[in-house]
């Protein structure tokens, strides 16, 4: 299992690749943070089938890290069923899982209503007949046998955030990683942009939005929008996207439950740096305040919105700036080598 449906698939197919700096797997707070795509995102609008939407990542998590890691390959989308369907049974036939988008609404073992159409599974088989396939998912410890039909529908979903359209990630890895220190380096400095200046790729909006933010400005918002909730969401209102009660209960899961490896992703985050440390001793501020922010939104899950809002506006300004931004200065072994891992903090 894993904390995170991207980070957790990336894993698991980096392990059966043999890929690592050590004897041992890599933990999957590595490959989160190696993944650059730390980030921060809040919707309050119509039509999306919650009260709002928050969620503590960016989109290329995926794109990110293959690229930083010398992975070949790039996602195939297509409208054609029978397209997508041959491009799995081509990876699966040559002995190759295929990580692919589904929407969670249409996995059977999961039992959701809501929808969400970027859960990442990887696919490792099917059945001759081409009735059941099956499939790993962070949220179960076993493969999960399913119906073809419904992974056929989970990858032809129009849901939120956005239509599956059968995407897919054919991979072909390396024979060894790069530089561990080079890909930390790069990988923070991307987390510090998308939480200061965010890329308009990676932000999520609707029509109609009531609230919207993203990065360190998100998080301004969506404190902001928190305090005014007891007067903009009804107590016993006609629907769940304007009741208080549910958007309470709904922060917590996006907080804690939504496949986000505890504290909206700052947990997998604090497990990277953390794990940098062996490296850099200098890594280690950045880690504890990210443990320490993990804390915090886990607190606000756990208490549905008190005095934990102004120390993750605080711990989030802070950690902005140290997850390899300004405060981080790179320094080299020699002048033609890549920047390394280091905190000037």
């Amino acid at each position: 299992m894993a904390g995170h449906c991207g980070s957790g698939a990336l894993r698991d197919l980096l392990e059966w690749a043999g890929l690592s700096w050590s004897g041992e797997p890599l933990s999957e707070g590595t490959v989160f943070g190696l993944g650059g795509s730390l980030s921060f995102s809040y919707l309050r609008g119509p039509g999306l089938g919650s009260p709002f939407y928050l969620v503590g990542r960016g989109s290329g998590l995926t794109e990110s890290l293959t690229a930083r890691l010398g992975i070949a390959g790039a996602a195939q989308d297509t409208d054609d069923p029978d397209e997508g369907r041959a491009w799995l049974h081509r990876e699966l036939d040559a002995g190759r899982p295929l990580l692919c988008w589904a929407d969670m609404s249409e996995l059977p073992y999961l039992r959701v209503r809501m929808q969400m159409s970027r859960h990442d599974i990887v696919v490792t088989g099917y059945e001759p007949d081409g009735h059941q396939v099956r499939v790993i998912d962070n949220d179960r410890a076993e493969p999960q046998i399913i119906p073809a039909a419904a992974l056929a529908a989970a990858r032809s979903s129009t849901g939120f955030p956005t239509p599956t359209r059968h995407t897919c990630y054919p991979m072909r890895f390396p024979d060894s990683l790069p530089d561990q220190r080079v890909a930390a380096a790069s990988a923070c400095a991307q987390a510090a942009q998308s939480m200061t200046t965010p890329a308009d790729d990676d932000t999520v909006t609707t029509p109609g939005a009531h609230a919207a933010g993203h990065g360190l400005d998100g998080v301004a918002t969506f404190l902001a929008d928190l305090e005014a909730w007891p007067d903009v969401l009804a107590r016993t209102a006609e629907t769940s996207e304007q009741d208080l009660h549910t958007a309470l209960i709904t922060l917590a899961v996006f907080i804690e439950k939504a496949g986000t490896g505890g504290g909206l992703f700052r947990r997998l985050q604090a497990q990277f740096l953390a794990e940098l440390t062996d490296l850099d001793e200098r890594a280690r501020p950045a880690a504890t305040i990210y443990d320490e922010l993990a804390g915090s939104w886990s607190a606000l899950a756990a208490r549905a919105g008190d005095t934990a809002c102004g120390r993750i506006s605080t711990l989030e300004s802070t950690a902005g700036g140290t997850t390899a931004g300004s405060r981080w200065r790179p320094r080299t072994r020699r002048r033609d080598a890549p920047p390394l891992i280091a905190a000037s903090m």
